[in-house]
């Protein structure tokens, strides 16, 4: 079939020119191809689209002049919308961006620390304005409260700062975000001041306050004076909180409160005043007539005056009051008398052989069971019982073992003392016993020496007799008088042995015969002649007395050189003189009152340690003539 049939050059190609002069045919139309999709009707332009305008030409007519007219484009319109929100977007980046440039860097307009404006600052500049402009106040004192009081508290002293660079670190750095420069635009940025301390400085300052304001508890109690009942009342006490006050003093430090109220804890005593008063009621019982004490046979008798300075009464944990006896301390007088002295038990002790101590074993043995007597006392006191009471023997030990003995470190003599006095008088033979009691004695490192604790009440029974003695300003013969001159001779071994003096009383006239300011008197039950052995070895107690004098020496380890310095007598008051015929007078050598002051001067291989001060003051002494 030749293509030309289809008006063609060849299937599917162009259709061939007419030839000049010749008829053109028109193609023939194509018939549908099933994979060919029909094109998409063409949809008119919009300015073919009528639009109904007065007097428009375009599209049909409209009745009354009016015509169809073409809307303005939108693509001219959406651009417009885009530069204005563009316009808009970059007064806001400017007026963002222009304030943040200028603020990067510095402190914030509007920041204050404790009303200091350090905004516009540099740090550096911002801490230098707070040093100059916060250095008063952080140096000022602070006023404290508590019990009712005020105290003036030192921060300074107890090492509270203001730290000028944990305070500025609080403040935005950098470049500022919109919100922080619209802050800074628009308000305030206050800054706490931050606080520096030291722990240790302030917990001490905090102690030290305490000791002002603390307040011990008082417990009741009922003691006795003599045979005469002492009533203390109780009274309530106060602690400050140490923990909460460091807390609230550093919170309060730079802060806007002037007066800082501080925690503090009241204490209740353990029994109540009706309590104490329920125990008073007791004591005409108790000391209504001696205890007797009776063992295999044996007695002995404990009388009023011993049972007195042995017992109180003290609160019982549960409110109430209970009956407390120094067993222990009340036998001492007669435990010989209960005791077979073969069994009794013996604590080891040294003998000076060649100018050497050597030990002398101990033992254990039979002695008074002293809690069982206590709680039998306390039971007859409170129950009315019968004052006759069996007491009951236990294996006692010795004070120490003589391995412990051996361990004290007593090897040399570290002081000994010496006084005099005038021969074979009754109190000279008063010295005599008491040296003999006290001989041997071991005193373990840290405990307290009594003399009233281990020699107990003189009296007859073991050798003590009537002697004069001083007391209430005259010379009266009493139990046990002379033995003052065994104290005194006990506290100067006490003195140049470098050991602690906890109690002694001085008496009331100077006696001659002992070193003015370094003497000691001593009485039942009170005053008590006590000292400490404050040194970490044991003190061996040797004495011994003759007709005419009487010696006490310590032998330990020596630790100190002692050296005494007295001051010269001064505030001399003189004696008046006066006459008495009472059967009872003794005469008395009229003495000067006076003041003198002694030092202790301690010191080690030469060099001074310290000096301990002690003075005394001597009344005048009557020159009494007896008729």
């Amino acid at each position: 079939m030749s293509p030309d049939i289809f008006g063609s050059t060849g299937l599917g190609g162009p259709p061939a020119s007419p030839a000049r002069g010749s008829m053109s045919i028109p193609p023939a139309a194509q018939p549908a191809q099933p994979w060919q999709m029909a094109p998409p009707p063409e949809r008119p332009s919009p300015r073919d689209e009528p639009s109904l305008v007065p007097g428009g030409d375009g599209g049909f007519p409209q009745p009354d002049g009016l015509r169809y007219e073409e809307p303005p484009p939108r693509r001219r319109r959406g651009r417009g919308i885009v530069l204005a929100v563009l316009a808009v977007l970059c007064v806001v980046g400017l007026a963002y961006a222009v304030p943040a440039v200028v603020m990067s860097g510095k402190m914030l307009p509007g920041t204050t620390v404790r009303g200091v404006d350090i905004g516009g600052l540099t740090a550096t500049e911002a801490a230098d304005e707070l040093r100059e402009r916060l250095a008063a106040e952080a140096s000022e004192k602070m006023t404290l409260l508590a019990a009712g009081r005020r105290f003036a508290f030192d921060p300074e002293e107890a090492g509270l700062k203001l730290d000028v660079v944990a305070t500025i670190n609080q403040a935005p750095s950098g470049f500022p975000a919109p919100g922080q420069v619209w802050r800074a635009l628009t308000g305030t940025t206050e800054l706490d001041p931050k606080v520096s301390s030291d722990p240790e400085a302030l917990k001490d300052a905090v102690e030290g306050l305490a000791k002002k304001i603390d307040l011990k508890v008082r417990e009741g109690s009922v003691t006795f004076k003599g045979v005469d009942p002492v009533v203390v009342t109780p009274r309530d006490g106060r602690e400050l909180e140490r923990e909460a006050a460091v807390a609230a003093i550093e919170d309060a430090f730079l802060g806007p409160a002037r007066e800082v109220r501080l925690p503090v804890s009241v204490i209740k005593p353990k029994a109540t005043d009706a309590m104490v008063a329920k125990a008073a009621s007791l004591a005409p019982r108790a000391l209504s007539g001696p205890v007797v004490l009776t063992s295999s046979g044996r007695r002995a008798r404990l009388p009023v005056e011993t049972l007195a300075a042995h017992l109180s009464f003290e609160p019982d944990g549960a409110g109430g009051m209970r009956p407390v006896f120094d067993a222990r301390s009340a036998v001492v007088t007669v435990e010989d008398a209960l005791v077979d002295p073969g069994t009794a038990p013996r604590d080891p002790t040294f003998e000076i052989v060649g100018g050497r101590p050597k030990l002398v074993p101990g033992r254990k043995g039979k002695g008074i069971d002293d809690e069982k007597l206590a709680a039998d006392v306390a039971e007859m006191i409170v129950g009315g019982g019968d004052r006759t009471i069996p007491v009951s023997l236990t294996t006692v030990q010795p004070r120490m073992t003589d391995a412990q003995a051996r361990e004290l470190g007593i090897k040399e003599r570290i002081s000994q003392f010496t006084t005099f006095y005038d021969c074979c008088s009754a109190r000279v033979v008063n010295i005599k016993t008491i040296a003999g009691l006290l001989d041997g004695y071991l005193v373990k490192p840290g405990e307290t020496f009594s003399l009233n604790g281990v020699v107990g009440r003189r009296d007859t029974g073991r050798g003590f007799l009537p002697a004069p003695m001083i007391e209430g300003g005259r010379l009266v013969n009493s139990v046990g008088g002379g033995i003052s001159q065994f104290v005194t001779t006990m506290y100067n071994a006490v003195f140049f042995g470098g050991l602690e003096d906890v109690q002694h009383v001085a008496h009331e006239f100077y006696i001659s015969r002992y070193p003015a300011g370094r003497e000691s008197t001593v009485s039942w039950p009170q005053p008590d002649f006590r000292w400490r052995n404050d040194s970490p070895y044991g003190v061996l107690v040797k004495s011994s007395a003759t007709d005419r004098s009487v010696t006490v020496s310590f032998w330990s380890t020596k630790r100190y050189e002692i050296e005494s310095i007295s001051s010269e007598r001064y505030d001399v008051v003189p004696f008046e003189s006066a006459t008495d015929s009472g059967p009872d007078c003794i005469d008395m050598v009229g003495q000067q009152g006076f003041t003198i002051d002694v030092w202790r001067v301690f010191k080690k291989d030469g060099k001074e340690i310290k000096r301990v001060k002690k003075t005394t003051v001597y009344k005048p002494e009557t020159n009494l003539t007896c008729s």
